[in-house]
């Protein structure tokens, strides 16, 4: 009997993906041996950080000097990483340039130990000579940064207290070590079969795929295996949680902050307040929130709305396909409300050699945007063009790579690279304004309302879910710091009252769900996924400041992608337009949610 073999369409090899489809990283190196050449020079440079060793308070001459070869190696640190990690990103079982990796980090180590003395030798200048310093017109360029430095005067302790804390630092990353290697190595959570009828196994990864499968059989069994590991685990995994909270409590109450809250903040000089309003504000909004379940639970024919209910799209994703060449001009023309210059410039890049456009085997998976002060700000995507979501991936990372264009284009290196609490802005402002352009110019309903959909599902998972997560991070620190015990018991009491409140009464809540606090691995780097919320929220109120305004408006934001860090986060996106010391912005963008749920109830009814 004959047999019939099937064609199966292979990821290519690397060397067999085209040279149009993949970025140039000529603008870093045009190859390896001109890499090879700079190494040798930073490998032989670092030792010039002795040179300075013991001598920052003689002059600002001497400390001018000595930051201007800090910039200098920091610059050429920056392509050299940067380099080494492009090239391994191509193929990750690459041996040569997991070798260039491990090179340039053993080399970045022993430069951050030579330099390691540079901060606590500025802060041991006394107040007053400090203070000429920053009035010396010498020290004119570097005058924030010698100001952000001195602003831990405080927080900084003893040289021998210092030495003590510096020893206890692999210690302190014990809990979250002990974390990822159970969760992403020890717990095995089966095999699976999906709607096709293939036995899949069930991973950290798979399970998202299971949540978004039709068949809602799939989803509840896949829910309950996957939680049946953590609940066998949920000793373990408390006991890891616990010794996360107090060694952020230790860390701040040993440095002298009010609260393990306000050490987080401190870096990006962001009042508790911020925090605090993020938290009011969407709990204010919460009836809408339940008012969208509710919608999915009736546009889903359930009686009721489980959480393994609430990933799946209501609609069917939608068999579109857009060539490279088509989601880039559609991005492109989403975008023009940011002028020519900025669309110039992203054409020249996404059309050109900016990104590394399709997988191959091998190749790091997912997107990301990889920005540096000299380079082209590179792009890694896996695109696949039936996936609509991959268009919005590309404005996204766009967004990230246009936000490091311009903040390197008129910024000095010193402040160009901006920081975490503004990084999601420019991004997700890109989201809006595709999402905007898709909707006012489609006449099908049913992809309107798929885009609906998308839109308001982003926005609960990212302001909503996330604000969820930051609640319990305050809540479960607040417990250490008076004392209170933290037990399997009592984490799963805090987050359950969350999960009340934020899912509301109609909810189906599975008892299993309380034990989703053990596996966020962001809880084991604490008060940082609030950031992620108010990033969206500035996005959103940006965007539409942009959309219904005019010169002045569009003017303000550019500032912003051009600001880098030359301004605190707050300051930078005050002058661009939002005040995120206020509830106004999460405001407005979950009113924004409401107005959205209205329209995917009318689109679908």
């Amino acid at each position: 009997m004959s047999q019939v073999v099937a064609d199966v369409k292979k990821v290519p090899l690397r060397k067999d993906v085209a040279a149009e489809d993949c970025w140039d990283l000529a603008s870093l190196y045009p190859n390896d041996a001109a890499w090879e050449a700079d190494f040798k020079v930073f490998e032989q440079r670092i030792a010039g950080y002795q040179d300075f060793r013991g001598r920052l308070g003689e002059s600002p001459q001497v400390l001018l000097e000595c930051l201007q070869f800090d910039v200098e190696m920091d610059r050429l640190a920056e392509r050299l990483g940067t380099y080494a990690f492009l090239k391994s990103a191509e193929d990750q079982a690459n041996n040569t340039y997991q070798a260039l990796v491990a090179r340039f980090q053993n080399v970045a180590v022993k430069a951050g130990q030579l330099a390691s003395y540079l901060r606590p030798e500025l802060l041991a200048i006394p107040e007053e000579t400090m203070s000429a310093y920053l009035q010396s017109d010498t020290l004119q360029d570097f005058r924030l940064v010698l100001e952000r430095i001195d602003r831990y005067r405080d927080h900084t302790l003893t040289d021998s207290e210092e030495a003590l804390l510096a020893m206890q630092g692999e210690m302190a990353g014990t809990a979250s070590k002990v974390f990822g290697q159970l969760n992403d190595a020890d717990l095995k959570f089966g095999e699976l079969e999906n709607e096709k009828g293939e036995r899949v196994e069930l991973t950290n990864a798979t399970f998202s795929q299971f949540l978004i499968s039709p068949d809602r059989q799939v989803r509840k069994k896949a829910f309950h295996q996957y939680y049946d590991q953590f609940e066998a685990h949920e000793n373990t995994l408390a006991a890891t949680l616990a010794g996360s909270i107090h060694a952020d409590v230790y860390y701040a109450r040993a440095r002298r902050y009010e609260s393990s809250l306000s050490a987080a903040l401190f870096p990006d000089n962001v009042p508790q307040a911020v925090y605090d309003n993020l938290i009011a504000a969407v709990r204010n909004q919460l009836p809408a929130v339940h008012q969208y379940f509710d919608l999915r639970r009736r546009k889903m024919g359930l009686d009721n709305l489980h959480h393994y209910d609430t990933y799946v799209p209501i609609l069917a994703d939608l068999e579109q396909e857009r060539s490279w060449d088509v989601a880039v001009d559609t991005v492109i023309r989403s975008l023009q409300p940011l002028g020519d210059d900025y669309c110039q410039v992203l054409t020249t890049g996404l059309k050109g050699r900016w990104c590394d456009r399709y997988p191959n085997k091998g190749k790091q998976s997912g997107a990301f945007s990889c920005g540096t002060f000299e380079a082209d700000p590179f792009i890694l995507m896996n695109y696949k063009p039936t996936v609509l979501n991959d268009l919005f991936t590309l404005t996204h990372e766009a967004g990230h790579s246009m936000h490091s264009y311009y903040s390197s284009k008129h910024q000095p290196f010193q402040y160009y690279n901006y920081t975490i609490f503004v990084a999601e802005v420019a991004s997700t402002f890109n989201e809006q304004l595709l999402t905007h352009y898709l909707l006012q110019n489609s006449t099908d309903d049913r992809f309107k309302a798929y885009l609906l959909n998308h839109e308001v599902d982003s926005i609960r998972a990212t302001i909503v879910r996330q604000t969820m997560f930051a609640e319990f991070e305050k809540r479960t620190h607040e417990m250490a710091e008076a004392g209170e015990p933290l037990t399997v018991e009592s984490f799963r009491a805090v987050y359950r009252e969350l999960l009340d409140a934020y899912f509301g009464p109609d909810f189906a809540i599975d008892e299993q769900l309380s034990l989703e606090c053990f596996r966020i691995p962001h809880f084991y780097r604490a008060f940082y996924v609030y950031k992620y919320a108010t990033g969206l929220a500035a996005a959103i109120a940006l965007s539409r400041r942009v959309l219904e305004g005019g010169s002045a408006e569009l003017q303000d934001y550019l500032r912003f992608l051009k600001g880098g860090c030359s301004q605190d986060p707050l300051d930078l996106l005050r002058d661009a337009g939002v005040d995120m010391a206020t509830p106004a912005p999460i405001e407005t963008a979950l009113s924004h949610f409401s107005d959205l749920t209205q329209q995917l109830d009318q689109l679908t009814s």
